[in-house]
């Protein structure tokens, strides 16, 4: 469910600065995307906050993103994924579902169905190309998060990869509320998955009146999306009578070393975090880059059909790249 980001969510600009904070509570709401014909809320990037650490991308899909789960197009009544084979360069994408299946192909051979609890992901470096559908088996409509994560310097031009991890570990925050770990680590609990940066994801989710807390990383900035339900945030600069609630990126600042949580009955939320990333990447269709000529070439190379993007074992027609707007 990967992209794509047009200039709307970041302005193709070169050389930007990054606007790191302070211990705060930044509520930016998340735009609305149609993506082969699903309805997304897409959290990040926004202009004025690019990046979260690494994080460069978070759409969240499904039931409780604005499309329903009641229109029609799978088994279950929701809408159908179907996203046909399409280029990535210079970033990792985290496939993360709350409900329902999806099946991934890549250049890389993969075949790989992903179920909720279980992590996929695919690391671009230097060019790799996926699709991504729903079974006809599915019985349920999916629901969840595709992420990115902004590749650094040392590893963007590197080979690309795909992991599929079945099993995760998940840290108890108390008072009912649990965090799996996505990718780092968090509340002694570290995941398997690759990391480039120093960085962390999990999936925190609690029940009626769940109150919990975690300790955080000072040098690190962090955000919170929230898939369903609402949570209350409490500590320096937040107000814990306000619930940040699903269509908001709760950017946090940095600087902090705990995060007070509570939560209401089937509240599932994203905590993001890493340390300020080495620069503000160049985000454009689905490209993570430094400069307009990576992009372009990027671009050209999709539509030629260069080697670096290998074809994809998919029944779904390639997807062409729009013009650049630069």
């Amino acid at each position: 469910m990967s992209g794509p980001v047009s200039t709307d969510d970041s302005p193709a600009h070169e050389g930007d600065e990054h606007p790191t904070a302070p211990p705060t509570l930044e509520r930016t709401a998340a735009r609305t995307v149609d993506l082969a014909g699903i309805t997304v809320r897409r959290a990040l990037p926004r202009r004025g906050r690019r990046t979260v650490g690494a994080w460069c991308f978070v759409d969240h899909f499904g039931a409780d993103a604005p499309s329903g789960a009641d229109e029609a197009g799978s088994a279950a009544g929701g809408p159908t994924m179907a996203v046909g084979p399409h280029p990535h360069i210079g970033l990792q994408t985290v496939t993360w579902l709350l409900e329902g299946e999806v099946l991934h192909t890549d250049s890389l051979g993969s075949e790989q169905l992903i179920r909720p609890g279980q992590l996929n992901l695919m690391t671009a470096g230097r060019g790799v190309a996926h699709a991504e559908h729903t079974p006809p088996s599915s019985a349920v409509a999916q629901r969840g998060a595709q992420l990115w994560i902004a590749q650094p310097e040392a590893t963007r031009h590197g080979d690309p990869a795909f992991a599929h991890h079945a099993d995760l570990d998940a840290a108890d925050l108390g008072g009912g509320i649990t965090a799996t770990v996505l990718v780092g680590e968090l509340g002694g609990v570290r995941s398997p998955a690759r990391t480039d940066t120093p960085l962390v994801g999990a999936a925190v989710s609690g029940g009626a009146e769940g109150r919990g807390a975690v300790a955080l990383h000072p040098r690190f900035e962090y955000a919170v999306v929230v898939l369903a339900g609402a949570a209350s945030l409490a500590g320096p600069g937040l107000d814990d009578d306000e619930p940040v609630v699903p269509g908001q990126l709760a950017y946090l600042g940095a600087g902090r070393d705990e995060l007070a949580l509570r939560t209401i009955t089937g509240t599932e939320l994203l905590l993001l975090g890493g340390e300020p990333f080495e620069t503000e990447p160049l985000m454009w269709w689905n490209f993570v880059a430094r400069t307009h000529d990576e992009i372009r070439a990027a671009r050209a190379d999709w539509q030629a059909g260069h080697e670096r993007f290998a074809p994809v074992a998919s029944s779904l027609a390639p997807i062409d790249a729009p013009e650049v707007p630069f």
